[in-house]
């Protein structure tokens, strides 16, 4: 017999952790299931001891593409009425990387020993997310685990969409800021200083463009290093600052303030919020246990904080709209299209139309900010170039017309 460690929740969505004595994994399940108590982890005492002393790092999580893919494969094949086993061995075939196909083979063989697809994805560390697993053991507990694997695959592919067009729409700016400022750099550290030591052997009193140019550049090349020191020790101290629970909160709330990144960045966050949330309820997990999973999904601590104090009112039986109004940090539409699905008992469905309002909010805003970016961009840069040119242009001109 041996002891495990478990933590979950059971059926009034209240968290719940202890220890038990059984004979395997297996068996504890079992006996937790039949108590009501919905497993998220369950280890063996002395196992754990052994792999936290001498366990390879944690892998990291599979890409969200490469996940959808799989996870729809899945879903497809469960629904044709194909085993869980057969299932999985489909899906090792069809993956090409070598490390995520050893992954979805230890699951497999997990699998093949008894444990349920849930257990065998939370023994693989990071590799799956909370929400992909607690999805999975919802479904295995209703007996719906096609229906979930669904819902899972077009949430992930979702997510996936917005992250690539965020991307893409970024790529081009990003990507001239890099080589405008690479080419800057170059022309002030080489070609200038040799220009301007050529001007200022012409003996000659140089026009303001010129002078500023080779003031700028003289600084540029004797205090470069402090320059570069002032910036690393600002970026350091910075990331110090932010690992501070006070500084994490002080710089979140500023970022969110921010004219326009902040408008962007919370529209983000509520999209993904809402369209977590909305797939959990969809697919049976209490709304505590949902609220806890979408807060993890927020990256800023001001509306994760928002989050955890709109779960301990929604506890003590407060509604979910009326905290998240309250609060102020996320949109109204958000609260207003709560209220009503709490009302009509469409929560869910409520909370995917808020999700795919934001979305297109936010492709909407990009697109604008965009461009308006690039010309300014463009402008910019071509400005800075016009300058030295003329800096550079002009005291050969007034050579020029002496010597004439």
């Amino acid at each position: 017999m041996a002891i495990f460690d478990y933590t979950g929740f059971n059926q009034q969505g209240k968290n719940s952790k202890g220890s038990l004595e059984a004979s395997s994994k297996r068996a504890a399940l079992d006996v937790l299931r039949d108590k009501g108590i919905y497993v998220s982890t369950l280890e063996e005492q002395q196992k754990t001891v052994t792999r936290r002393r001498w366990s390879l790092p944690r892998r990291s999580r599979l890409p969200v593409n490469d996940l959808a893919t799989t996870t729809r494969l899945l879903a497809t094949l469960l629904q044709a009425g194909v085993p869980l086993d057969e299932a999985l061995q489909s899906v090792i075939e069809q993956v090409e990387n070598p490390a995520q196909n050893r992954l979805y083979t230890q699951v497999r063989e997990q699998v093949r020993q008894g444990s349920s697809l849930f257990q065998a994805l939370a023994d693989q560390g990071r590799s799956f997310p909370d929400l992909y697993q607690r999805m999975v053991q919802v479904g295995e507990n209703s007996g719906s685990l096609d229906q979930v694997l669904l819902r899972l695959a077009d949430f992930l592919e979702e997510q996936a969409r917005l992250h690539s067009r965020t991307v893409s729409a970024l790529a081009y700016p990003v990507l001239m800021a890099i080589v405008g400022c690479g080419v800057l750099l170059f022309l002030l550290s080489f070609v200038v200083p040799k220009i301007t030591r050529m001007l200022t052997d012409l003996g000659q009193a140089l026009p303001l463009p010129t002078r500023l140019l080779i003031t700028g550049s003289d600084l540029f090349s004797t205090y470069s290093w402090l320059v570069a020191l002032l910036i690393g020790g600002g970026i350091f101290a910075l990331i110090r600052y932010r690992r501070t629970s006070a500084g994490r909160l002080k710089l979140d709330a500023l970022t969110l303030k921010l004219p326009l990144i902040g408008r962007i960045q919370r529209e983000i966050a509520t999209a993904r919020f809402s369209r977590t949330l909305g797939t959990l309820l969809q697919s049976g997990v209490p709304l505590l246990n949902a609220l806890e999973i979408s807060c993890g999904l927020l990256s800023n601590h001001v509306l994760r904080q928002t989050i955890e104090n709109t779960a301990v009112e929604v506890r003590e039986g407060a509604s979910l709209a009326d905290p998240l109004k309250r609060s102020g940090v996320f949109p109204p539409l958000l609260a207003q299209m709560t209220a009503v699905g709490e009302r009509s008992g469409n929560l869910e469905e409520m909370l995917i139309k808020v999700a795919d309002s934001q979305d297109r909010q936010v492709e909407i805003t990009l697109s604008g900010l965009l461009s308006l970016l690039e010309p300014l961009m463009i402008l910019a840069m071509g400005g800075i170039i016009g300058f030295i040119v003329l800096a550079v242009l002009l005291p050969i001109f007034q050579a020029s017309q002496g010597l004439g």
